[in-house]
């Protein structure tokens, strides 16, 4: 099965879940045009598997993309594997992997309801080498050096 974006979402203000949206514009060196986490700095873009999120439905919990605050929905990648520096391709984007999980320094209410989040552990970011369109559907490639 190969690697592709199922959703794709943005929140116009931090500490609130993603809405999924029919596509998104990166802008090169800043992020999602419109998402409350773009801008000049390393965390640009966050991406979380759909296979994290189908850990959490098993314990019980009505989720899905945009949830755990994740722009980007994949599947068919084993996100946390990736080296820092790893570039992706998602459809004629090109995203630069600069950090793996976070540091959560408040509980969400994911975790209050099921003791745990997969954002902190499973989640990346990433920042927008190039730009353009990403819509559900598009082919992800590992780049290698």
């Amino acid at each position: 099965m190969s690697a592709s974006v199922l959703a794709v979402c943005i929140s116009l203000n931090k500490g609130e879940r993603k809405k999924p949206v029919p596509s998104v514009e990166l802008v090169t060196e800043h992020g999602i045009a419109g998402d409350a986490h773009a801008g000049d700095w390393h965390r640009q873009v966050s991406l979380l598997a759909q296979e994290s999120i189908d850990k959490m439905r098993a314990m019980g919990l009505d989720v899905s993309a945009g949830d755990f605050a994740e722009n980007i929905t994949t599947t068919g990648i084993d996100l946390v594997s990736l080296p820092i520096g790893s570039r992706l391709t998602l459809g004629s984007t090109l995203l630069e992997v600069t950090q793996i999980g976070k540091e959560c320094h408040t509980r969400c209410a994911i975790f209050y309801q099921a003791g745990d989040c997969v954002m902190p552990k499973e989640g990346i970011f990433a920042r927008v080498i190039k730009g353009g369109i990403v819509t559900p559907g598009a082919e992800i490639s590992l780049i290698t050096p």
